[in-house]
């Protein structure tokens, strides 16, 4: 598979709690040059950079769109807290949002507060894209296939596999189990631990169609420079 394709899948993303202006102006600029999916940053960052953004692509059309992350990453705050977040983000101009599920409501199989929950946030979304992040390292089998019941049947865009702190990412068998799993439509991005290209191809071949790492852009920088 061709890099310049890989790239379009990807959510360039820089979600590191120390994570500064400078390198998120930086991962701003890879994906501009890259034709990345998106960039994935924190929500402080989300108005500076969609303006940045704009004026680097003179607010033509094909603009890169800014992503940003709520409830995250352990998920357990207020459903009202995240529509909140979604609200403000949105606002100061992303045009997707990752947010996290309560696995404890998972625990509990109370699935009804969590569809409940993704529908409420993805009013607040205002029709962007709303990915949703349910952590599958911490989930069994019989767990994610219900989730992914549970989204197929939501409002949502996509699910996603991790958040990349909570102990483990993606895996090729998590990715095929979604793949078997999804219905309505609703899309697949693999997350966590997508180290290099064989990765990124892996997990779209077997389903995905985004990838949220950084490294798929490192990988194409080494190879622009022979390495």
């Amino acid at each position: 598979m061709d890099v310049k394709e890989i790239l379009r899948h990807v959510d360039h993303t820089l979600l590191a709690p120390t994570a500064t202006w400078e390198e998120i102006r930086q991962i701003c600029d890879d994906g501009i040059k890259y034709g990345c999916a998106s960039v994935c940053i924190p929500q402080t960052y989300v108005a500076h950079a969609a303006h940045y953004i704009a004026e680097q692509q003179h607010y033509g059309f094909g603009q890169l769109p800014v992503c940003t992350v709520i409830g995250f990453p352990n998920g357990y705050v207020p459903s009202g807290i995240k529509c909140m977040e979604a609200e403000s983000a949105v606002a100061d101009g992303a045009t997707e949002i990752d947010m996290v599920i309560n696995l404890g409501w998972v625990k509990e199989g109370q699935y009804d507060k969590i569809l409940q929950e993704i529908n409420s946030v993805k009013i607040s979304c205002h029709g962007n894209i709303l990915k949703v992040i349910i952590e599958t390292c911490m989930l069994t089998d019989e767990e994610k296939i219900k989730l992914c019941e549970v989204v197929s049947n939501s409002a949502a865009d996509y699910i996603k596999t991790s958040t990349g702190f909570g102990g483990g990412g993606a895996t090729r068998e998590d990715v095929a189990l979604m793949a078997a799993h999804m219905t309505n439509g609703k899309k697949i991005k693999a997350a966590g631990g997508i180290a290099n290209l064989q990765d990124a191809e892996d997990f779209l071949k077997l389903g995905a169609d985004r990838l949220g790492t950084s490294r798929i852009v490192k990988a194409a920088k080494a190879m622009e420079k022979g390495e």
